[in-house]
């Protein structure tokens, strides 16, 4: 299991983090980590899945899933049960 965060010194964590999974369209946020296998963690960040970028939810398939995600100039659809395991926090 690769997992990747990104960490700043004032970043404090809360008792709850929030997933990808848990955006709403138009709502933008930070990645935060990816908690994926290594060769899905890859993946996303060869997409551009890389912590600290931000990310923006778009529109989702009907019953929600997959949801399509705006990351550094690419749309990218993704399943929820991926989606659960890239944490993310809010931007500032």
């Amino acid at each position: 299991m690769l997992q990747l965060s990104f960490n700043k010194m004032h970043h404090r964590r809360t008792s709850h983090s929030r997933t990808l999974a848990e955006m709403h369209e138009g709502e933008e946020a930070i990645l935060d980590q990816l908690d994926l296998p290594d060769d899905m963690s890859r993946r996303l960040m060869e997409m551009g899945f890389l912590p600290g970028h931000v990310i923006a939810a778009g529109r989702c398939a009907p019953g929600g899933c997959p949801q399509v995600f705006r990351v550094d100039g690419s749309e990218v659809a993704l399943r929820k049960e991926t989606a659960k395991h890239v944490k993310i926090r809010h931007s500032k």
